[in-house]
């Protein structure tokens, strides 16, 4: 199983990234906050990897750190979350808020999450609360880095992400207008950030 992935950023959008690697490029699934700290194309990459076998192929869900990763696989292992809604959990809120708000069993925090309704975080508070409370942080979150896209593509991934995020296009360009009018640094990770803020 592919553990570790590092290389080059081939290709990204809000959804999924190709790292090339040896001259082959795999497709990593990311979540928002992973995708926040990638370098530009052809930048130098390096993640941390869970591979999920399905019967039809081998998906691979890409993190910046062990923190993210290790969400995401104590998501996983709650009953009826599978990998794709456990990294849309980790792109609607950051590792340590999502880390304390399941440490305290704040489901209601939880529900604030695109497609994660009452029964599903009532599910995870209960299942994972103990072991987010005794888990041992062993990596710091890396700092947020500024894009370097101009306005209007920010603006354009923003909606993007929101729209993959399960939000509908009319509820997404509403908040993402909003959002743009609120900050003074129009980058794709503070209108993300404010739109999330907007739509919770």
């Amino acid at each position: 199983m592919i553990s570790h992935l590092s290389g080059t950023l081939f290709e990204k959008s809000t959804q999924s990234i190709i790292v090339q690697v040896g001259g082959v490029g795999y497709e990593v699934f990311v979540p928002l906050s992973t995708f926040y700290v990638l370098p530009e194309k052809n930048g130098p990459i390096s993640l941390h990897i869970h591979t999920h076998v399905r019967e039809d192929a081998l998906v691979l869900f890409g993190f910046s750190t062990k923190l993210e990763k290790s969400l995401f696989l104590m998501l996983v292992s709650v009953s009826g979350i599978g990998p794709k809604l456990s990294a849309n959990i980790l792109s609607g809120m950051g590792a340590e808020e999502l880390l304390r708000a399941i440490a305290a069993g704040d489901a209601p925090r939880l529900q604030v999450i695109p497609g994660i309704g009452r029964k599903t975080a009532e599910r995870i508070a209960l299942e994972l609360k103990d072991r987010a409370a005794t888990f041992s942080e062993d990596a710091a979150m890396p700092p947020s880095v500024t894009s370097e896209a101009g306005t209007e593509r920010a603006m354009e991934d923003t909606l993007s992400a929101l729209i993959n995020l399960g939000y509908s296009a009319k509820m997404a360009r509403a908040a993402m207008e909003k959002a743009k009018i609120r900050v003074k640094d129009k980058t794709l990770e503070g209108l993300i950030k404010e739109s999330l803020k907007i739509l919770a």
